[in-house]
């Protein structure tokens, strides 16, 4: 397989393995590893976001972990401008940059280019929700349609996020949120990219997900919510969406016993890996899938 001036992207549902895959087939093509997971970025979520052990930065270079502040919100804007300048350092170096993570929207963005809508003020966006609440999707979807007719064949009349995001930006900037996609380019070309996507069964995916979750309590996760606590981290801030924060802070104050947030934490994250797998179905239909039985199999592809 020619892998000259390819960036490989590597995706799969959370614990299905994505990270040991990437570190095989880094040490097989001299390649380095960038984090494309939103939670691995924050350097005090070690255990909860499951980032790759230290020790494997020591055999393959890693890059984009544990680096941002959860006091600091991170988008995906900010992911993409500091993942490009990676790849353009690792390329020169003549190694190959191989991506590693579950965050859709980041390979989304690499891929497909970021728009670059103007942020709308939060009381313009409230009132649009205020708006689709008082009239129902059903009234609210006709009137989009009346302001913005593009949309169509493009938002399920049963889409509220959607359907509500169209609106808003058809309103306040003027032009169909359709259009600003359309104007949308990556930064690289298309057949630069090698995509793999990982597609673990879901019974064997529900194990591993079990297993990891008793490993995280066993080893330290407990501990890490503690140090999160004292750093009085706002409510709105994008890393509170770390599944086994609020779990943790329950069992802390007494409202839960642990064999409770442990099943609790299984059950969110068995959810957030369909909730992945469904992204995958939509929006990474062009990816190469890999069953975890032909990992070994490709990897013996590289000498």
């Amino acid at each position: 397989m020619d892998l000259k001036s390819k960036i490989i992207l590597i995706s799969g549902p959370t614990a299905s393995g994505k990270s040991n895959f990437a570190i095989k087939l880094a040490k097989k093509i001299n390649g380095e590893i960038i984090n494309a997971d939103s939670m691995q970025v924050y350097k005090e979520l070690k255990i909860l976001s499951a980032r790759p052990d230290p020790k494997n930065y020591q055999k393959i270079k890693h890059h984009l972990y544990g680096f941002h502040n959860v006091k600091n919100n991170f988008s995906t804007g900010d992911w993409l401008k500091l993942v490009i300048k990676k790849i353009k350092e690792i390329k020169k170096r003549k190694h190959m940059p191989i991506l590693v993570g579950g965050t859709g929207l980041y390979y989304k963005a690499l891929t497909e280019g970021l728009v670059n809508i103007p942020n709308i003020p939060i009381r313009f966006r409230n009132k649009i929700r205020f708006l689709q609440s008082t009239l129902g999707q059903k009234n609210f979807y006709k009137k989009l349609l009346k302001l913005d007719p593009t949309s169509k064949n493009k938002i399920n009349s049963s889409d509220v996020q959607r359907s509500i995001r169209a609106y808003e930006v058809k309103k306040y900037t003027k032009k169909s949120i359709h259009d600003w996609f359309e104007n949308t380019k990556s930064y690289f070309k298309k057949d630069e990219f090698l995509k793999i996507y990982i597609d673990f069964p879901r019974q064997e995916l529900i194990q591993r997900i079990n297993l990891r979750t008793e490993k995280m309590l066993k080893t330290g996760a407990i501990k890490e919510v503690k140090k999160f606590i004292k750093l009085k981290v706002l409510r709105d801030k994008s890393v509170n969406k770390a599944i086994g924060i609020n779990e943790i802070k329950k069992y802390l104050n007494n409202e839960k016993k642990l064999s409770e947030i442990k099943e609790k934490i299984s059950i969110k994250t068995r959810q957030y890996a369909k909730r992945q797998s469904t992204w995958a179905r939509g929006n990474m239909m062009s990816w190469f899938k890999l069953k975890p039985h032909e990992m070994n199999k490709f990897l013996k592809k590289f000498k």
